[in-house]
Parts: C-alpha cells; sequence; structure tokens
C-alpha cells in the first residue's frame, strides 16, 4: 500500500459524420493507506437519444503487465486495443494514429515534479476506431471513427478542469486542458496546455505566462488561448440532454462533479502571424469536460460513488 493517487486510461470515439460517440475510461484509484479500485466507466452518446447511455463499475485489484496498460476485471486497454463488457455493454475496439503522442505539460521535469498534482498526456491525440459495440442488444460498427486515446495520472485532481478536443474531417485536430489550480488558500487563473495541429504542423498552446480567457458553462464555454504565433478565439457547446455527469474523487477525499458532452460543437478562428487566418470546426464531435467544486449547476450526475 502506498500514498494516494489515481490513474485513467481513456478512448473518446465519434462517427466520422458526427452526432454519436462514445467515451471509455479504465480507472484505478488509491486511497493513502488503503489498497487500490479499479474501475470501468462507459458512455454512448447519441443526439438522437433523450440522454447518453452511461455505466460504471468498480472492483478490486486493479493490474497492468503482459502489454496491456490497465485492467479492470476482465476489461482492458493496451497498445492499440481496448475490450470490455459490463452492465448489458460490449466492447471490441482497435485503434490507430500516424500522430506521435502529445504530452501536454511544456517540460519533462513537470512529470517528475510534485506539482502539478495532475499529469496529462494523449498517446493517441488524433487516432482511427474500428471495432464494434453492443449496446443493451444494439450493435453498433465503428469503421473510421475518429477521436483521441488519453492518460492521466496524479494525486489530486485540479481545483478546476476544462478538457477540450476536436479532429476535423480534413485531419486538423486540437488537444488542450485548462486548469485551475489549489496553491494553499489561492487558487490560479486558468492555465492551458496543449496542442493546435494544422496541415500536420503543431502550434503550441498556452503555458506559463500566457493569459487565457474562458467563460464558462456546464454547457460549453468561450475561450480565448494564445500560442507560439497564433491566437485560438472559439466556443464550444453541447445540448444539455447530450452531457453526462460523473462524481471524481481525489484520494484524499476532495470531490468534483464533472460534465462532459463527446459530440459537441467547436467553432474556432485562429490568427496566425504572418498567414491568413483560419476556421477550425467540429460539428457533433468534438468534447467538452468541465470539473467543478459546485453543486448547484443543474445537470445530472449519475448514481455512481468513486474511489
Amino acid at each position: 500500500m502506498t500514498a494516494g493517487r489515481y490513474e485513467s486510461f481513456f478512448v473518446k470515439a465519434c462517427h466520422p459524420e458526427g452526432g454519436r460517440g462514445v467515451w471509455i475510461r479504465y480507472t484505478t484509484h488509491q486511497r493513502p493507506g488503503d489498497w487500490p479500485t479499479g474501475s470501468l466507466w462507459f458512455t454512448l452518446f447519441d443526439v438522437s437519444a433523450e440522454r447518453p447511455r452511461a455505466h460504471k463499475t468498480t472492483v478490486a485489484g486493479p493490474s497492468s503487465g503482459d502489454g496491456e496498460w490497465l485492467r479492470v476485471g476482465e476489461s482492458y486497454i493496451g497498445p492499440g486495443v481496448a475490450h470490455g463488457d459490463a452492465d448489458g455493454i460490449e466492447w471490441d475496439l482497435r485503434f490507430s494514429s500516424d500522430e506521435a503522442p502529445l504530452c501536454h505539460l511544456p517540460g519533462a521535469w513537470m512529470y517528475r515534479a510534485p506539482l502539478p498534482k495532475t499529469k496529462l498526456m494523449s498517446p493517441l491525440p488524433a487516432a482511427r476506431f474500428d471495432g464494434s459495440l453492443a449496446v443493451d442488444g444494439m450493435p453498433i460498427e465503428l469503421e473510421g471513427w475518429r477521436g483521441t486515446v488519453g492518460h492521466n495520472w496524479g494525486s489530486q485532481h485540479a481545483e478546476r478542469w476544462i478538457w477540450l478536443h476536436g479532429l476535423s474531417r480534413s485531419g486538423d485536430w486540437l488537444d488542450v486542458a485548462l486548469g485551475r489550480l489549489k496553491l494553499g488558500p489561492l487558487t490560479t487563473p486558468w492555465v492551458a496546455n496543449g496542442v493546435l495541429s494544422l496541415g500536420g504542423v503543431r502550434a503550441v498552446l498556452g503555458g506559463l505566462g500566457r493569459a487565457v480567457r474562458v467563460r464558462e458553462t456546464p454547457e460549453g464555454c468561450a475561450f480565448e488561448i494564445p500560442g507560439r504565433g497564433l491566437r485560438l478565439r472559439g466556443d464550444v457547446s453541447g445540448a444539455g440532454k447530450d452531457f453526462v455527469g460523473w462524481l471524481y474523487a481525489d484520494p484524499d477525499g476532495g470531490e468534483h462533479h464533472a460534465v462532459n458532452c463527446s459530440v459537441a460543437d467547436l467553432r474556432a478562428r485562429v490568427d496566425r502571424r504572418g498567414a491568413a487566418p483560419k476556421d477550425f470546426s467540429v460539428e457533433a464531435g468534438a468534447a467538452y469536460e468541465l470539473g467543478m467544486r459546485e453543486r448547484d449547476h443543474g445537470m445530472a450526475i449519475e448514481p455512481f460513488p468513486d474511489g
């Protein structure tokens, strides 16, 4: 038994035409001095449905090894594959990408340092998914679905966070995390870390010392994020019924509510130094996630504990 920590591997994939997507998360959670538990989180988003189909299962003794990143019960995720079975839901997915992994934090030393207490990266920031789902007896074939494979870990979640991801039909993509950190009695302003890839060329967004502007609500946000030689302005939003809400627990016992829509609309404009402005948009296939302390946000939270 060790100090408290958590770790997560997840996939987010959407139909090429948008409107339907899947978000699957494999996690470990360990309170200080206790044994770890493993959880399997599943959400099917469909804009034609009344609400997402969501479920979470928690078991003792998660594991890794034998080439797998993480195994929870008989479900597992590893290089190029995600397999699972829970509550009338089955999936067998394959994923690949020509893109190199993305390390969001600007320095390798930050992955070794105590702060930030949340570390994150995307092993496949722009991925293709194939395979099959079966949800309550309904088969769903995945062929060329677009999305990402993410990985985060640490000893504490950010005080407040936003995650944005979008992969356009042309292959341009955005993967950025924004966070506000708790430092003693103070909470930092928003700090962004991520990348916008246009035509195969990555531009770093955010970083320490680059002021970020955000106006967030549980159903979307407007943002202005500076980067190296560019500035990204835009907004992302989804219908309230297309969000799933979860309880996220810190190893020390603190809690957040996190709401996620993986079939959101994202519209942005990129102002680039020495180049013409460029539009970047994803319709009904972008991800917007907001993590928060408040409870009066009006969004439904799934009835599953964490930790």
